[in-house]
């Protein structure tokens, strides 16, 4: 019976690992006014030199809200652009794994000629998953002795060796 559970284990792992390993991120908010009415057809703009095209664009909806989807994992720059607002740019958001980074602006009314920056900002949190997980970046795959192989580097995530978890 326990063969049969690591067998099932290893299986499941053998699935999951190479699904994970192209797993993609996402950057999703909601776009307001300065009095906090939210603004619909802004164009959001996600652009980093880890997409192949350098960059993607997405609508809000009626509700304000947007959501860029399968993100490579990298550092990118969302700019927010409405005519009869200010454009604002937030630098710097960091993606990696299946991390969802919630991004929001609040566009003032204004010229087109100004372009508001965000620097300081609060780090960005993923709160719409509780998942925890580990990027193993490729300095480390390359440093740790083993074959390489997707199988080889479940010995490194503690749930699936976790003897109390079969």
């Amino acid at each position: 019976m326990h063969r049969f559970v690591k067998a099932i284990l290893v299986l499941v792992a053998l699935v999951v690992i190479p699904a994970t390993a192209h797993a993609q991120a996402s950057i999703v908010g909601t776009v307001r006014d300065s009095s906090g009415a939210v603004i619909p057809s802004v164009t959001v703009e996600a652009s980093s030199p880890a997409l192949i095209e350098k960059a993607r664009s997405v609508v809000t909806n009626g509700s304000g809200q947007y959501s860029i989807e399968d993100l490579r994992p990298g550092s990118y720059t969302v700019t927010f652009t409405q005519p009869g607002f200010s454009p604002v740019k937030r630098e710097g958001i960091e993606l990696a794994g299946t991390f969802v980074a919630t991004v929001n602006a609040e566009m003032k009314a204004g010229g087109v000629a100004e372009t508001v920056t965000v620097t300081a900002e609060s780090p960005v949190v993923d709160v719409t998953s509780t998942r925890d997980q580990q990027v193993i970046s490729g300095q480390t795959v390359v440093e740790i002795p083993t074959s390489r192989q997707y199988t080889a580097f479940t010995h490194l995530i503690p749930a699936i060796n976790d003897p109390e978890a079969v």
